[in-house]
């Protein structure tokens, strides 16, 4: 039965750690209805395939290849079934990755129960659900090279998409510990980020890079 006959979204949870599953389907709000579980890969295109739910709810990271490898082996023979990545990664290559492989949406596990209902619905009815931050690396992503960073700037080419990130936060005048609550990281994770691109850009403090990226439009 369908969603819409039944009103209830089915979805088809896939995640390497059987707690995680457990954890998940007690979250859920009364709109959706779990189908069916997985563990890896190949356990999920065939739960995936014998249920055909309308919602895969996947992990990025699970034995086998991965979330995006299960996208594939299911999208070509069910093209209806959409998909939602929910992982702990927030990290620019995991969103795009398996946007790129077909997912509808990606959102991070800190995600509470009622949000993760709305967004199930929300990919179920064909919209695309991502968080603010995750968002914009699909922007930049699909945007094209022009969008993404401005023409012919050699400098901000070399910089990773999480050191651009940072970039703009410092530039905004976030402290360290600031920046990392933003991100999930910590602060000395951004301390890091933060030598990094001023090594690569040749600068000695936080004024020099506000100035710089101010020039460049990038806060």
């Amino acid at each position: 039965m369908s969603a819409a006959s039944s009103g209830r979204v089915r979805v088809v949870l896939v995640d390497d750690h059987r707690l995680v599953r457990s954890g998940v389907r007690a979250e859920l709000g009364a709109e959706v209805d779990v189908v069916g579980e997985a563990g890896d890969v190949d356990e999920a295109i065939r739960v995936i395939t014998a249920e055909k739910p309308d919602v895969v709810l996947l992990d990025v990271h699970m034995p086998g290849g991965g979330g995006a490898e299960v996208i594939r082996g299911v999208h070509g023979v069910l093209p209806a079934v959409r998909f939602l990545a929910l992982s702990v990664s927030d990290a620019a290559e995991d969103v795009i990755g398996v946007v790129r492989a077909g997912a509808r949406g990606y959102v991070t596990k800190a995600i509470d129960g009622p949000a993760l209902t709305t967004a199930i619905v929300q990919v179920a009815s064909g919209d695309a659900v991502f968080g603010p931050r995750l968002a914009g690396f699909v922007l930049d992503a699909f945007a094209g090279p022009a969008a993404a960073t401005p023409a012919g700037d050699d400098d901000l080419d070399s910089l990773t998409p999480r050191e651009r990130e940072v970039l703009r936060l410092i530039a905004r005048g976030y402290t360290y510990r600031e920046a990392a609550q933003e991100l999930v990281l910590s602060a000395r994770t951004i301390e890091t980020h933060v030598s990094s691109v001023l090594r690569k850009l040749q600068m000695s403090n936080r004024r020099e890079l506000a100035r710089w990226a101010s020039s460049r439009r990038l806060v």
